[in-house]
């Protein structure tokens, strides 16, 4: 179907572009908050995203998958943003993810320990290099499979599984270093 699409957009129709959007948009939109943790930003970046689908239409290629490349666009187009920015803002539900325990009535001294470890998840996230980072948010927080990664970062499998593994290995010892945290998240990451 993207084919066809992609067929009519290369010829001018701009309702092909429209039903693109509609099919894409929120995959583009997720990706950009995931990396750039900014809601304006991600807005921003998924109009960019399109008008240049719009302006290559006639470069990308009709018998591919059109997700990759937009996955790729908005990947770079995030790199870019965080580039001029400097600064990145916490990650949000990663320690849902990383716990994976119901939130449900929590007790006030858990909702403390919880911040807390919000906060050092945060933190370490944060400090991986650029790379390493968003090679971990689509694999936990996309859940894209490693393959899917490799082609749209435009990267070899044996480099995504790298920086994956050594992603996890810094996410492992700085959680085996809090000594109060929950020792099963230290190892969630094998």
């Amino acid at each position: 179907m993207d084919s066809q699409l992609i067929e009519r957009l290369q010829s001018g129709d701009l309702n092909a572009l429209g039903e693109l959007y509609q099919q894409y948009k929120d995959l583009v939109y997720r990706t950009a908050l995931v990396v750039t943790h900014d809601e304006r930003a991600a807005e921003d970046i998924l109009q960019e995203a399109f008008v240049r689908l719009h302006t290559y239409a006639a470069s990308v290629d009709g018998s591919r998958p059109l997700k990759p490349w937009l996955y790729r666009v908005a990947v770079n187009l995030a790199y870019d943003w965080l580039r001029k920015r400097r600064w990145i803002q916490p990650v949000e539900d990663l320690l849902e993810w990383l716990s994976g325990m119901p939130a449900a009535f929590p007790a006030p001294d858990s909702h403390a320990e919880r911040n807390e470890l919000v906060y050092l998840v945060q933190e370490i996230i944060t400090a991986l290099p650029e790379t390493h980072r968003v090679v971990v948010v689509m694999f936990y927080m996309e859940n894209l499979a490693l393959d899917e990664i490799a082609q749209t970062l435009e990267l070899p499998l044996g480099t995504v599984k790298s920086r994956l593994y050594y992603a996890r290995e810094r996410l492992r010892e700085r959680l085996a270093q809090g000594q109060r945290l929950i020792p099963e998240l230290a190892y969630e990451f094998t």
